[in-house]
């Protein structure tokens, strides 16, 4: 044996260790590298990865997220009050010391803002929804919208890692490469996990690659980044001289080198590799046909309105999400950003809603005519919500507004949800009345939508196990039909 690992040096592994002193060892080192939790005891194992806890109502989710966080108080939650007191400063009785951003200047005085929009009210629930949203106002009986959804992050960043990952840090799997994990893609030539990215007009933050990663899980989990140039997955298509039959052969002979790695190392990543490297060559075929838009009939084009013909814009990627999940991808993952609107707010919130409006009340019609909304989650919002109070100079007819985690407005469609009006807020719109929904709660209702326990969709990792919950969250069941 020491003769052997002279000769070997440092390519005898533990793993080769192992199965020299024992093949049962062995083996059962394997398997619990390559199924985390297999030997873990009857009542804290999870369900096999690709197989949901119980019956799911929705197969896939299509996440619309606005970047930059929209104001509920000019949107969905209209608030007389603010109208009566508008220029007057907020009592201190109703901010209750909240932490504030350091992008208010003055924190002494609060005055508040009552929208220069017009509400009225919608469907059998009677939601209130602004002027500004009319197409989102005609399917209002497909909504649920949540007015009470809370976070404690107060800026853009932690915010928006903590709404996509659960924690307010990064190296977190997102929720996408959960689901990615649990369930699996519903086709093989497509990702289970779609990213796509577009800008508003208004004042934009940021979004990056840690918010679709795959964390700590394989990385055949992360979310495939679609562009809106020519190709629309970078390095997907074959290079010049290069055609189907010569990629094959290539990818044979790379498949080769690293199945010998793996008999060698046993490193389940390298078995992600080759995953990813087939699931390239398939999509090959199936990404150009799902991105052309040719052949939608020209009542869908003018659903979506002609802008959902232009490439990277938030109309065509609402038909693009359409697209992917009707072709069987589980998580598709919209980014919309311009939303940050600290100055000129009615301005910046006009170009925003035209941008969003009709597209997204398009998918949920365009869905819901296919008979895929019923098992399909359509989620709409933002990372947090906006003040109630004017941040910088107060007009009649102009405002800004900061951060506001304490209660904001989303809303979801579809997918075994209730639709209707769920929450209130106080009469100031500044802090919770009834029905709170934490971003964990948030979460644990969507995994129970997709038929998964968020308690036990877990994985173990430097000698914990993580989950998407964290150790908090509860389902709302209010909100399941």
């Amino acid at each position: 044996m020491e003769k052997e690992i002279l000769e070997h040096g440092l390519n005898y592994n533990r793993r080769k260790f192992l199965s020299r002193l024992s093949l049962g060892i062995g083996s059962m080192a394997l398997g619990s590298l390559l199924i985390p939790d297999l030997f873990s005891s009857g009542s804290e194992e999870t369900i096999m990865a690709g197989l949901p806890h119980f019956a799911p109502k929705a197969k896939r989710i299509i996440y619309l997220f606005q970047n930059g966080a929209p104001s509920q108080l000019d949107l969905f939650d209209y608030k007389p009050k603010l109208q009566e007191m508008h220029g007057q400063d907020l009592p201190a009785s109703i901010r209750m010391g909240q932490r504030l951003t350091g992008m208010t200047a003055d924190q002494t005085h609060f005055p508040l803002a009552g929208t220069v929009f017009k509400f009225g009210e919608y469907g059998r629930a009677r939601a209130q929804i602004s002027e500004l949203l009319p197409y989102t106002a005609g399917v209002a009986d497909d909504l649920c919208i949540i007015k009470t959804i809370w976070t404690e992050a107060i800026n853009h960043d932690p915010a928006l890692t903590f709404f996509q990952t659960g924690a307010q840090v990064g190296n977190r799997p997102s929720m996408g490469a959960w689901l990615s994990y649990g369930l699996g893609s519903e086709n093989k030539n497509l990702p289970a996990f779609c990213v796509l990215l577009s800008k508003g007009k208004g004042n934009g933050q940021g979004v990056y690659s840690k918010l679709w990663s795959n964390g700590f899980l394989d990385s055949i989990h992360q979310g495939v980044q679609f562009s809106s140039g020519e190709n629309p997955v970078l390095y997907l298509n074959n290079p010049d001289a290069i055609d189907k039959a010569d990629r094959r052969k290539m990818l044979d002979k790379i498949a080769e080198l690293n199945t010998a790695s793996y008999q060698q190392f046993g490193d389940p990543e390298i078995n992600t590799k080759i995953q990813q490297y087939e699931m390239a060559f398939r999509m090959q075929t199936a990404v150009p046909e799902i991105t052309d838009m040719s052949k939608e009939p020209e009542s869908i084009i003018k659903l979506y309105g002609p802008d959902c013909l232009v490439p990277g814009t938030y109309a065509a990627n609402c038909l693009l999400a359409r697209k992917l999940s009707e072709n069987g991808v589980r998580f598709v993952q919209l980014y919309h950003q311009g939303w940050d609107a600290h100055g000129d707010l009615p301005g910046q919130i006009k170009g925003q809603c035209k941008d969003v409006d009709q597209a997204s009340a398009a998918l949920i019609t365009d869905l819901k005519q296919r008979g895929l909304l019923d098992e399909t989650l359509v989620i709409w919002g933002g990372e947090f919500g906006r003040t109630n109070y004017c941040q910088g100079k107060l007009t009649l007819d102009n405002y800004g507004r900061d951060h506001h985690p304490r209660c904001f407005t989303v809303w979801m469609a579809g997918g075994g949800v209730k639709p209707g009006v769920y929450g209130e807020t106080d009469e100031f719109g500044y802090n919770i009345a009834s029905n709170p929904v934490h971003v964990h709660d948030f979460h644990a209702t969507i995994l129970n939508q997709m038929g998964l326990d968020h308690e036990k969709l877990t994985f173990r990792h430097l000698g914990r196990r993580y989950r998407l919950t964290d150790v908090a969250g509860k389902v709302i069941k209010d909100l399941i039909a």
